[in-house]
């Protein structure tokens, strides 16, 4: 059978809209009890290995920032998640959809990313309750 999207199961291609593949590493930042259980699973699924934290140490393909209205700065948040992530790499805040608890509201991630260096280029809705926001590192003439 084909599989559907509902509300309570992301469909198997969110992880590859994120633009994450097999052999990838990506770094999972700000879970909690209330992170998407089932993204979680799809996105480890994809790239075949579970996902690393922020004590991995070494340099990461993508970040998974998961971030809520209470969590505190963004910016400090954005540039922690830059840590070790590769250049050229993406990092996809997850935010709670708007009505949800904890909603991140768009003019603040508009006005933090460039702040902390990056700039916006895609969102998405990725799970019933979170959204995606695509972050990436301009590219800097050589």
């Amino acid at each position: 059978m084909s599989s559907t999207v509902g509300d309570s199961a992301p469909a198997t291609g969110v992880a590859d809209r994120l633009g994450l593949k097999p052999g990838m590493v990506v770094q999972e930042l700000g879970w909690d009890n209330d992170t998407d259980d089932e993204l979680r699973i799809a996105v480890e699924d994809c790239i075949d290995a579970d996902m690393v934290d922020g004590d991995y140490g070494n340099v990461v393909d993508a970040v998974l920032l998961w971030w809520r209205a209470d969590d505190g700065d963004l910016v400090d948040g954005l540039v922690d998640a830059l840590t070790d992530l590769v250049g050229g790499g993406s990092i996809w805040l997850l935010t709670p959809k708007v009505g949800r608890s904890g909603t991140v509201d768009a003019a603040d991630v508009a006005e933090a990313a460039p702040v902390a260096g990056l700039s916006q280029t895609t969102t998405a809705a990725v799970s019933k309750d979170w959204q995606a926001t695509r972050l990436v590192a301009p590219k800097t003439p050589a």
